[in-house]
């Protein structure tokens, strides 16, 4: 298991040693990540439709997810909390905060994950037969989908030092991070898991294109799909959450976005809450992703 764990992060570090300047090659680029993203969770998808005993299966899934996603949300803004509390990062009256904005595109676009998943289940249980590549064709489908993701972090125009030497971005990261593993620890009787394993569940940070696959890879299908939900959720409560805190607590709506908060929360987080909160955003965002996938390596080879 150790080195299949390890190769999880060989494609993400190898994209990131390259340094790209042509922009019409990192278009393709980001496109190729996209299509990868919904390829990776229809493979998921299929592989939970075709679990035996499926209705037994969501029905243990529902409450596994519901227990996880509670416990993290419970630490993750409690320890936020903590650190807004510590480290006070208040936000001026800023002319480039905008109004309310239409939420119908940003949570069809948290949905379109969902249905990827829905509609690799449905073929998986009404259409195909059971399909004995599926996980292989997964397994290559996210170190290409790694690989070019490390070449986006390496050529998203960002200083790594700067994000590094980000003092609030840091403090957020590491606060999810901490509290994250202690949620894993605090629910870990009530799965039927090894610690670690459990631990690895908490470590996605909102990155469900990973997670899924990594987790489901490692531990089968069932548990890949309680890591892909719990991911997604944190995602769409992020969307409801960041513009009713971000001006009393920025550091809790920056920080509940886990991953996303360089990506796809980031929009919301720059249109709620002004520029100033973008490089906090991005610092946090880059961390997490970053480390997201190191500690499920580790987690999963113990």
């Amino acid at each position: 298991m150790l080195a299949g764990a390890l190769l999880i992060l060989v494609p993400l570090f190898i994209g990131f040693a390259f340094h790209l300047t042509n922009r019409r090659l990192l278009g393709w680029i980001n496109q190729c990540v996209e299509g990868l993203v919904y390829l990776i969770l229809g493979l998921l998808g299929i592989s939970l439709g075709q679990l035996d005993g499926l209705a037994d299966q969501l029905s243990r899934m529902t409450g596994q997810v519901f227990i996880l996603v509670g416990a993290l949300f419970v630490a993750n803004m409690l320890s936020l909390w903590l650190w807004q509390r510590w480290q006070p990062m208040t936000l001026e009256d800023d002319d480039s905060a905008e109004g309310p904005m239409s939420y119908q595109r940003l949570f069809l676009g948290a949905a379109k994950p969902l249905g990827a998943v829905f509609v690799g289940m449905a073929l998986g249980y009404l259409v195909l037969p059971v399909l004995t590549w599926v996980e292989d064709l997964a397994s290559a489908a996210l170190m290409l989908l790694l690989f070019l993701i490390g070449l986006q972090l390496r050529n998203a125009g960002l200083s790594l030092r700067r994000l590094l030497m980000n003092r609030q971005g840091l403090g957020v990261a590491c606060s999810l991070i901490v509290s994250s593993l202690l949620a894993g620890l605090a629910i870990a009787p009530w799965f039927d898991l090894p610690l670690m394993d459990t631990l690895a569940l908490a470590s996605g940070f909102g990155w469900y294109s990973l997670s899924g696959i990594v987790i489901g890879d490692a531990l089968g299908p069932a548990w890949g799909g309680v890591a892909f939900l719990n991911d997604v959720l944190r995602e769409i409560i992020a969307l409801a959450l960041i513009p009713v805190i971000i001006k009393a607590r920025p550091a809790m709506a920056i920080g509940y976005g886990g991953a996303t908060a360089m990506d796809f929360t980031l929009p919301i987080i720059r249109r709620s809450g002004g520029l100033a909160c973008v490089p906090v955003a991005l610092a946090s965002g880059f961390i997490l992703s970053f480390i997201s996938p190191v500690l499920m390596a580790f987690f999963l080879a113990g």
